[in-house]
């Protein structure tokens, strides 16, 4: 595995012309990280990994500080996967002088994440606006357990370059919580609580789907999320396909942002 520190001698060793996937990561990598991995090595003839805890996205210092890193084990798990390039830069490597830390996004989209995150996913978009205009690749894959960040990525950048955006499926442990690099933060009550959580969403979406006016549980359900956590910071149903709150049985999906211990949490069903 090639370890990369620059975006010039990326471009030097890396022949974009070849079928190239992207998995951009903050690190901390997990089993949703190697699936990704996976699926970008089945589509892809050379996988790109990229590990950058991009400081413009946390919009709390404490946050950026406390998120987990483990460079050495993630590397291994790089090597093992035979993943072909990592993509490792500091912050004056993506963020030279001139280059913007946020890029806008429209208030019509400042709602979920955008609302209780503020500057979070204009962060995002800038980093991972970076990634592109200096990573020629086919494809990135991105997970689903980030939904939003995924849509709004879609939404402000796929235009603008040639690479195709194809996320992919939120990966859980046995007891149906979204894995996270996040989930090392909690005890193991608190682990607990979030998992009997995505068992209650997963149980409200069955009842929705089996009979549609079941949405108007969606009050009960936050009752009995609360009693598992601090905080709520949104508990919608969403439409899948633009965010919207104009949903059908056909496109529905349930958005949940919760803390457990000051550790914010994130799932959607």
């Amino acid at each position: 595995m090639r370890i990369i520190k620059s975006f010039n001698i990326l471009n030097k060793e890396i022949n974009f012309y070849e079928n190239i996937g992207f998995v951009p990561t903050m690190g901390s990598l997990h089993k949703g990280h190697i699936s990704l991995i996976r699926i970008a090595k089945k589509k892809t003839k050379k996988v790109l990994v990229s590990i950058f805890v991009n400081p413009s996205q946390f919009n709390e210092k404490k946050d950026f500080i406390k998120y987990p890193r483990n460079l050495k084990k993630d590397i291994s798990i790089l090597k093992k996967l035979n993943v072909n390039y990592l993509f490792l830069p500091k912050k004056s490597e993506i963020y030279k002088k001139g280059i913007k830390e946020k890029l806008s996004i429209s208030n019509r989209d400042k709602f979920m994440c955008a609302k209780y995150r503020a500057g979070h996913f204009q962060g995002v978009l800038a980093v991972i606006n970076r990634f592109l205009v200096n990573i020629n690749a086919k494809y990135v894959f991105l997970g689903e357990k980030d939904f939003q960040q995924a849509y709004l990525i879609k939404k402000y950048l796929q235009s603008k370059f040639n690479t195709k955006i194809i996320t992919c499926k939120t990966i859980r442990n046995k007891n149906h919580l979204p894995l996270s690099s996040r989930n090392i933060l909690l005890s193991k009550n608190e682990l607990i609580k979030s998992e009997k959580i995505s068992k209650l969403m997963i149980n409200l979406k069955k009842k929705i789907v089996k009979n549609f006016n079941n949405v108007k549980m969606l009050s009960y359900y936050k009752g009995k999320i609360l009693k598992l956590c601090d905080e709520i910071e949104y508990f919608e149903i969403r439409n899948s396909n633009n965010l919207s709150k104009k949903i059908s049985k056909k496109n529905f999906r349930i958005f949940l942002a919760y803390k457990q211990n000051k550790i914010r949490l994130i799932d959607n069903i």
